[in-house]
């Protein structure tokens, strides 16, 4: 469950070893101009662009700019459209069809202490009683995000940032995957039992949860990768970890996906790439594949 909810809402890094840095340079292999690659957190302000080294010059020296996906037509009324369906349960079902009364229990306690009010409320209910529970546990954690960073702004987020800084620019924006791979990674992609399981999950470590929010949130925007990577390395040891098949479509495939794609991307524009930094370092990370594929890959400082 923690590992789900990192990669698919934090999206940070998964591996010790290298230095605390965010950007990077991609040259060489035939390439005339050089392309970089930045690691965000997703829940990062577009004003913390500001902390890292060498960003706004490398946006100035680029020609376009790639995210996971273009976020205008994630944000575009097709795109909200298709994540509100995502969200929602099946069938017109709700959570009161698919939870016991011990686990609808737990999940009205956990937002009667989050929100002042739970599913016995109709407005509540009328809300969030039919999502998923993958979708309810992103929007609970969302809260408490909320609530422990005042003046957190939903609208201002740093991926966000790059793309209409490059807009403004009147420079191309361009994304790795469509609107509908990124709803199966993060919303479809597992059984409602799995969802459910991961739900009862979050539940019943509330206080581990919040250790581990808190201390990652901490260690990205203090850019140290090493404790960043031993906050996500943390596992309880039981069904709550993430597997190695949600791994692999979380994050390892994703890797190879986009290293495949990228030599065609910056062999034709100049391009910062802008994703979750989990996706960058260790063995099956973006920059040893890249360095594999025989690029000079080298932190921006």
């Amino acid at each position: 469950m923690k590992r789900i909810f990192l990669t698919s809402v934090l999206a940070i890094v998964a591996i010790v070893g290298v230095n605390a840095q965010l950007l990077y340079k991609i040259s060489g292999n035939g390439i005339g101009k050089p392309s970089y690659i930045v690691g965000t957190y997703h829940l990062a302000p577009a004003s913390f662009a500001d902390s890292i080294p060498g960003v706004r010059e490398a946006l100035d020296a680029v020609e376009q700019v790639c995210g996971e996906v273009d976020m205008a037509e994630m944000q575009s009324m097709d795109g909200v459209q298709k994540v509100m369906a995502a969200m929602m349960l099946p069938d017109g079902k709700s959570l009161s069809d698919i939870l016991t009364e011990e686990e609808l229990g737990k999940l009205n306690a956990f937002m009667k202490g989050l929100l002042g009010a739970d599913l016995d409320n109709p407005m509540i209910n009328a809300q969030l009683g039919k999502m998923t529970p993958t979708a309810i546990s992103t929007q609970l954690q969302m809260v408490q995000y909320m609530k422990m960073t005042p003046g957190f702004n939903p609208a201002a987020m740093i991926d966000s940032y790059f793309q209409n800084e490059a807009k403004k620019a009147g420079k191309p924006v361009i994304g790795f995957e469509t609107v509908d791979f990124q709803i199966s990674v993060l919303y479809t992609g597992s059984s409602i039992e799995r969802q459910k399981e991961q739900l009862i999950c979050m539940l019943d470590n509330q206080e581990y949860n919040l250790m581990i929010m808190k201390n990652l949130t901490d260690a990205y925007f203090a850019q140290d990768l090493a404790a960043v990577f031993a906050v996500t390395e943390e596992k309880l040891g039981n069904s709550c970890d993430s597997t190695p098949e949600e791994d692999e479509a979380l994050i390892f495939g994703r890797n190879a996906d986009w290293a495949e794609k990228i030599p065609a991307i910056i062999s034709d524009k100049a391009t910062l790439f802008v994703v979750g930094a989990a996706h960058l370092p260790g063995e099956r990370g973006v920059l040893e594949l890249l360095k594999k594929a025989g690029y000079s890959v080298e932190a921006v400082k």
